[in-house]
């Protein structure tokens, strides 16, 4: 059984911890300074805090690459071509069957 995985932090606590980050940056001699440094204050690692500081900067157009809302849209659109070719399969089977039940048909005419 594969289940979802449910966030462990909030996004409260998500957004209060990159906002430190950003705040207490200059404090530190480098990014990664800072991340580790406050990574334990709000009790996770601080490779996860350095993903959550990656994707607010994504999110806000300070770093390239594509934001959550986009992620969301591709994800929501791949879904729907796996649900439309999975229609066109069924679609396909049910013409060959209906066209071969009508050639059927005719020869027994």
């Amino acid at each position: 059984m594969n289940k979802a995985k449910t966030p462990k932090y909030s996004p409260e606590v998500r957004e209060r911890a990159v906002r430190m980050v950003q705040e207490h940056r200059g404090e530190y001699s480098s990014p990664w300074a800072a991340v580790e440094s406050i990574a334990p204050k709000i009790g996770c690692s601080p490779h996860t805090l350095h993903e959550w500081v990656k994707r607010h900067e994504v999110d806000t157009g300070l770093r390239d690459g594509v934001t959550s809302e986009e992620c969301e849209r591709i994800k929501a659109l791949e879904r729907e071509v796996k649900e439309l070719r999975r229609a066109n399969e069924i679609l396909k089977l049910a013409s060959a069957f209906f066209a071969q039940a009508e050639l059927d048909r005719r020869l027994k005419s």
